[in-house]
């Protein structure tokens, strides 16, 4: 690696960690277009399936989770229920919430791009870690 460092920073470490993240962003939007649906909607079916037990699956769980605006993720919940890869149901509790569930095709989508990403990060992995690493040190 290039000497890059000043003034305690080493932008080469940096850039190379940014890099190797979009490499695998860029692998990740590809894999949701090969299966039909945009990367947005493949990371809020991810979203969705990988909340913490505790919290329960709602539009706010997913502008928290996917750092996005409210009306960004409503839209993004029609056009996956219209695809019939998500359900939406009024809370029991408190009419008010609307919660979300995968359906079957939904599940069945998500393990599939799931799989591809599994055997991308066996190889990007430890490059990402690589360049962390260098970043540290």
């Amino acid at each position: 690696m290039k000497a890059t460092k000043r003034e305690g920073i080493d932008y080469g470490a940096l850039a190379d960690f940014r890099y190797e993240i979009r490499r695998f962003l860029s692998f990740s939007e590809r894999a949701a277009h090969a299966t039909g649906i945009e990367p947005q909607q493949h990371q809020t079916l991810l979203a969705l399936k990988g909340l913490p037990k505790n919290q329960k699956a709602t539009v706010g769980a997913l502008t928290e989770r996917l750092q996005i605006r409210h009306h960004t993720a409503v839209g993004l919940t029609d056009r996956l229920a219209a695809k019939r890869l998500i359900t939406r149901a009024i809370g029991r509790e408190d009419r008010r919430e609307v919660l979300l569930a995968l359906t079957r095709r939904g599940e069945k989508m998500l393990r599939k791009i799931s799989l591809s990403h599994h055997a991308e990060l066996s190889s990007a992995g430890p490059r990402l870690l690589r360049a962390l690493e260098q970043g540290c040190d």
